[in-house]
């Protein structure tokens, strides 16, 4: 399995990886990101993975490599979405108002759903979406979000993690990402995903729109661990993934539980 070794933010910092049923082989790096993963060996039927999350240093930011622009069929806007973002924010007055203009758009953009299919399989560049609703989860919408906000000249980073709900007693079954931006000094978080699931209404920046914790393990779209994947590349490595002999990804199921730590 390939898992990721987490990162820290301006909360939260992954101070420890452990493994029980598995030994970790080798550690891998995505340069360009300055990210690191474990390659772990199984050695029982069932692995339990730990992460241990303490709060971050005084200072701490948010990676710099995180909003660092790499053209790939991930993050790249289309032509017409470029166009489109540009002007959509200009019309709004830039600045803030720019950004948020593109965030409502996005917003009302998706319907909420987990599609077979994505809105940009197969293709080499995040198209532009101008007719019907589209069905799409935080990933889908986030990935159409980062590439409107760079098309348009913003400062947008993708985060992807485990938010745990209040009302779930610390317990989550899959992984959620967000966006954060930075401009003009000021750093944001959005999670539209958050907004149309609790029907929160327009969606504000706010790191928990939802009552819950969240902690960012990765960032970025576009991963590539050499010996691994450097022929395909992996949207995001954000979770624990399962490889064959041959290195080709397998689905894994998970269930997460946030202990806090004594």
């Amino acid at each position: 399995m390939l898992v990721p070794n987490g990162i820290t933010t301006p909360y939260d910092t992954i101070s420890n990886l452990s493994i029980e049923g598995g030994d970790i082989d080798r550690v891998l790096t995505e340069d360009s990101l300055g990210l690191n993963a474990s390659l772990v060996r199984p050695r029982a039927d069932r692995m339990t993975i730990s992460y241990r999350v303490d709060r971050a240093a005084r200072g701490a930011v948010y990676p710099a490599a995180a909003f660092k622009v790499r053209k790939n069929r991930f993050t790249h806007a289309a032509q017409t979405l470029a166009r489109h973002s540009q002007r959509l924010a200009q019309q709004a007055g830039g600045g803030r108002a720019g950004m948020q203009a593109l965030v409502r758009e996005a917003e009302t953009l998706f319907a909420y759903a987990h599609p077979e299919h994505r809105f940009n399989d197969g293709l080499d560049e995040v198209p532009h979406l101008s007719c019907a609703m589209t069905p799409g989860s935080c990933v889908d919408i986030n990935t159409y979000l980062v590439a409107s906000l760079r098309a348009a000249g913003y400062e947008a980073a993708y985060f992807y993690g485990y938010f745990f709900p209040e009302d779930r007693g610390g317990f989550a079954r899959d992984g959620h990402c967000w966006v954060v931006t930075r401009h003009d000094g000021e750093i944001l978080e959005w999670d539209i995903a958050h907004h149309l699931k609790a029907d929160l209404g327009p969606t504000q920046p706010g790191l928990n729109p939802r009552p819950g914790q969240r902690v960012a393990i990765s960032h970025s779209m576009g991963h590539v661990y050499a010996g691994v994947n450097a022929r395909q590349g992996l949207k995001v490595l954000g979770e624990p993934l399962a490889l064959d002999v041959h290195c080709v990804p397998m689905d894994t199921g998970l269930s997460i539980r946030l202990t806090p730590w004594l």
